[in-house]
């Protein structure tokens, strides 16, 4: 590595900081930008109505002439979930590996954008040049196959992104990370490491997705006259694997459901990705002509999310499956935090209706532990450390483990999301700061619903609302007929008419006092009523509804 090198390049996390999802950063150089993963994030609680949450890209709208491509490190939800919307905006051309790119086109079929996007399926290896930039793709684990870390060399030294990752020595699938590779990069030269947080509050090491095999062995085996139902993430391919593997070896045939997992195991079984045996796998509908103990369920809904299969299931609401006594039901995978109500919930709902639920040491992790971590900042003995995909705990804890393996304090930056990071052998300053909000979808619509909306819906959710209809007389203005008084969500009317007549009267008040006094600004007559009515529900209830007066003339 050249130590008189002026240049720097600029490195912006435009999602994926302070939280777990919408992962996508952008490197800039002069006129060359490349891009890295584009995910999506699933709604907090507090967004009503919202489906998903696309990062917002305006600073590579607003530079789009630049942009050279879209690398991908793997195929989970957070990494390429938005891609189709940003390409809409953008048509970037895609490079990522064989089962990383099937998953994309999934999207970009049900998007009808297969035509006019360029994709490159990379394999491990593979250097890529995108305008200032050489990007090389090498092996890593995670509970996906075809997960890459990224070499990225650029004007002002190696960048090294590991994307997701795990160390797995027996992986399911596929070869064990490339750690040799991990290694004469950081004999060359890594200018800064880019690792995945996620787990940089563990200690010790993250057990191998093999470990996860024997356990299904041992509850089948444990279980052999019951049905068994299994929970797991749609795209934990390995897991699935294993699961078909315990169902063969014991006689069972598997029935896979639930939309997204049935998608991503045909394509990874036509990508050759997953090896099922013949006549293992039947449909939902045949089902009914096996006895209960030769069955095995794939499902998804780990997550307790309200649409998915065990949660239909759950709920009594799913058309083909329903939950007898004695069932088995097994979740293989840890609540993403924030989910433990909803998966608690469906817990519940599963025992209640007779099924033994099976809870613990059926999931490993996807994600490197402190001793990984400190293997990989071993390896590569990078200049900076920047931590990436992760909470703030988790970018903290990471930080100090850098520091730990011997990285000075001041070459640790923990940043946040739309920041510039302008870095160099001799710069590593934060210079700048872009929008990076994120962009709610909410049905069809993408971006069209901001946090003025969604205070509205939180308003309306806590308080209701009310509406008042008043007519007046189009050249006297004169009150022909109200005001009428609606209320959804605020009170049940037929229980409250002394406090409805005592609003109308309120409102006659004020409209007298507005019309006495000669007011014909419609706006004007519409606040002083909002006022009066504000301040007479809350004397009377304690509450403030949202207030909508409506006039009209004839």
């Amino acid at each position: 590595m050249n130590k008189n090198n002026k240049e720097t390049v600029k490195i912006i996390p435009l999602g994926g900081l302070e939280q777990i999802g919408m992962n996508i950063t952008a490197i800039e150089y002069e006129d060359s930008i490349i891009v890295i993963d584009c995910g999506l994030a699933f709604p907090e609680d507090d967004m009503l109505g919202i489906d998903l949450v696309i990062p917002d890209v305006t600073y590579l709208k607003e530079n789009a002439d630049k942009v050279r491509g879209l690398v991908v490190t793997h195929g989970h939800e957070d990494h390429i979930g938005a891609i189709p919307y940003i390409e809409k905006e953008l048509n970037m051309p895609i490079y990522a590996t064989k089962l990383t790119m099937g998953l994309i086109e999934n999207k970009l079929k049900e998007h009808n954008l297969m035509n006019n996007t360029r994709r490159k399926v990379v394999k491990y290896g593979q250097n890529i040049n995108l305008g200032a930039f050489r990007v090389e793709f090498i092996r890593t684990n995670h509970s996906i196959a075809d997960s890459a870390a990224l070499a990225i060399y650029t004007p002002a030294g190696l960048i090294v992104h590991t994307g997701d990752f795990k160390i797995d020595y027996t992986p399911v699938f596929g070869g064990t990370i490339d750690l040799q590779r991990f290694a004469e990069l950081g004999k060359k030269g890594v200018l800064a490491l880019m690792a995945d947080s996620t787990n940089a509050e563990k200690e010790g090491f993250t057990q191998s997705e093999k470990t996860v095999g024997r356990t299904f062995d041992n509850l089948f085996n444990d279980n052999k006259d019951h049905r068994i139902i299994i929970a797991t993430f749609a795209s934990n391919v390995d897991r699935v694997q294993q699961i078909i593997n315990s169902a063969y070896k014991y006689g069972r045939k598997a029935v896979i459901e639930g939309r997204s997992m049935v998608n991503i195991i045909t394509t990874a079984s036509e990508l050759g990705y997953i090896n099922i045996p013949d006549n293992t796998l039947i449909d939902i509908s045949e089902m009914k002509n096996y006895p209960d103990e030769k069955v095995v369920l794939i499902t998804t809904g780990s997550q307790g999310e309200n649409m998915a299969a065990l949660s239909r299931i759950a709920a009594s609401i799913h058309n083909k499956v329903a939950i007898k006594p004695g069932d088995v039901v097994i979740f293989s995978s840890h609540p993403i935090p924030g989910n433990e109500k909803a998966v608690f919930k469906v817990i519940n709902e599963l025992e209640a209706k007779g099924a033994h639920v099976i809870f613990e040491d059926t999931h490993v992790s996807g994600h490197a532990c402190r001793e990984e971590l400190k293997l990989i900042y071993a390896l590569t003995r990078p200049k900076y450390a920047i931590p990436v995909h992760g909470e703030y705990r988790h970018l903290k804890r990471h930080a100090e483990l850098a520091v730990e393996m011997g990285i000075p304090k001041e070459n640790v930056k923990i940043m946040t999301t739309g920041d510039v990071l302008e870095i160099g052998e001799e710069k590593f300053d934060v210079v700048g700061k872009v929008p990076a909000q994120g962009v709610f979808v909410d049905g069809l619509g993408v971006g069209d619903v901001g946090n003025i909306v969604l205070r509205d819906r939180q308003l309306l959710s806590q308080n209701g609302l009310i509406i008042i209809v008043v007519t007046l007389d189009r050249y006297s203005n004169q009150l022909v007929a109200g005001p009428d008084i609606v209320s959804r969500g605020f009170v049940y009317v037929r229980e409250s008419e002394t406090l409805m007549e005592d609003c109308r009267i309120t409102c006659q008040e004020a409209l007298d006092r507005c019309l006495s006094r000669g007011v014909t600004d419609w706006g004007k007559i519409k606040s002083v009523i909002k006022d009066d009515m504000g301040e007479f529900l809350w004397k009377r209830t304690k509450r403030s509804p949202m207030i909508l007066p409506i006039i009209t003339e004839v």
